[in-house]
């Protein structure tokens, strides 16, 4: 017998009382705020949900479509490297159509410690590893770009693996990053990379 979570949900008035919602779209809503992270965000999947309420997933799409057409949530994806298949998705609360009640009772749950814990279960996300100098290099051969691995590394290196104040999730993406910038600013084609001194160049979020 699968062992349901244990942790609370919120329902909003404006969510409870919504005409247009369906009494289980509204559940779902419940669960996506009991599953959020510090960061407000859900990383559940649909086949997360399938099996907790024992629906398919064509069932779960139409549920969260209902949240998203509704202005509840907002749904975004990352995409596996060269393909269209989905690697995340993430969910995060629309804060505009709420109270301002609703929205002080969402903001103190994202500051509740269990939240991320919560997420980390289900998510179960791979850790980052940090690449070889090798690693890097064969990745810039393959893409023939104009990234000298061991700048990149030493660069990392000296920051521990960190963008701004997180940790680096994606070498590969910090390198199409570097990449991107490289053809902008370097006219010459150098063959090393040319960056600013203290300057991070991201984990290819723009």
């Amino acid at each position: 017998m699968k062992e349901n979570p244990n942790y609370y949900a919120v329902i909003p008035s404006g969510v409870r009382y919504d005409k247009d919602l369906t009494p289980n779209a509204k559940l779902l809503y419940a669960e996506i705020t009991s599953l959020l992270s510090m960061g407000g965000t859900c990383y559940a999947s649909n086949r997360y949900f399938s099996e907790l309420y024992g629906k398919n997933k064509v069932t779960i799409s139409r549920w969260i479509k209902e949240l998203k057409e509704r202005g509840y949530i907002s749904v975004s994806y990352t995409y596996k490297e060269g393909s269209n298949e989905i690697a995340n998705r993430y969910i995060q609360i629309c804060f505009t159509p709420l109270s301002k009640n609703d929205k002080g009772v969402l903001t103190k749950m994202l500051k509740s410690s269990n939240t991320s814990i919560n997420n980390k279960s289900i998510n179960n996300k791979v850790s980052f590893k940090i690449p070889t100098i090798m690693q890097v290099k064969e990745y810039c051969t393959e893409r023939k770009n104009n990234v000298d691995a061991e700048t990149f590394c030493d660069f990392y290196e000296s920051k521990d693996w960190l963008i701004g104040k997180s940790k680096m999730k994606n070498w590969k993406a910090s390198v199409r990053t570097w990449e991107k910038r490289s053809i902008k600013t370097n006219n010459n084609n150098t063959t090393s990379h040319r960056h600013q001194t203290g300057v991070d160049y991201g984990d290819g979020k723009f």
